[in-house]
C-alpha cells in the first residue's frame, strides 16, 4: 500500500506525464546537469563541484545533490565522521545521463562557436 501511496505522490508532482516534462522536473534547472557533468568528469566532493567554473552557490550544490541522491542518481558516501564529509558518485541509473550530456555537448559544440567539450576520464 505504501508504494501506491508513494507514486500517487509522484504523479502529483509532475506538470503532466510527457516523458520530457518529466525529466524536465528532475534536470530542468540551471545546476543539475552540470553537477552531472562534473560526476562524470571525475569530480566526487563538495569543494571539488564548488571549484567548477559555473561557480554553483553553496545552497543550490547542496540541494542538488540531495535530490540526485533521493532520486536514485547519485549516491553519497561517507569518509570522514569528524568533520562529517561524504563523496558524491552516480549510480548505473546516473551513469546512464552520460549520453544525454554527450548530446547536449556535440549539439552546443556545432552552436555555439569557441565553446570546447569536457575531457571525461578514460575519453
Amino acid at each position: 500500500m505504501h508504494e501506491a501511496a508513494d507514486q500517487t505522490e509522484l504523479l502529483r508532482k509532475r506538470r503532466s506525464n510527457c516523458p520530457v516534462s518529466c525529466t524536465l522536473d528532475l534536470l530542468g534547472d540551471r545546476w543539475t546537469l552540470l553537477i552531472v557533468r562534473d560526476l562524470l568528469a571525475g569530480k566526487t566532493r563538495y569543494s571539488e563541484f564548488l571549484s567548477s567554473e559555473e561557480k554553483i552557490p553553496t545552497n543550490l550544490l547542496a540541494e542538488r545533490l540531495k535530490r540526485l541522491e533521493q532520486e536514485g542518481l547519485v549516491e553519497r558516501v561517507p569518509y570522514s565522521q569528524r568533520p562529517p564529509r561524504a563523496e558524491y558518485h552516480l549510480t548505473e541509473e546516473g551513469r546512464r545521463l552520460g549520453g544525454v550530456l554527450d548530446a547536449m555537448a556535440t549539439w552546443g559544440m556545432a552552436h555555439f562557436p569557441g565553446s570546447r567539450r569536457l575531457r571525461l576520464p578514460g575519453s
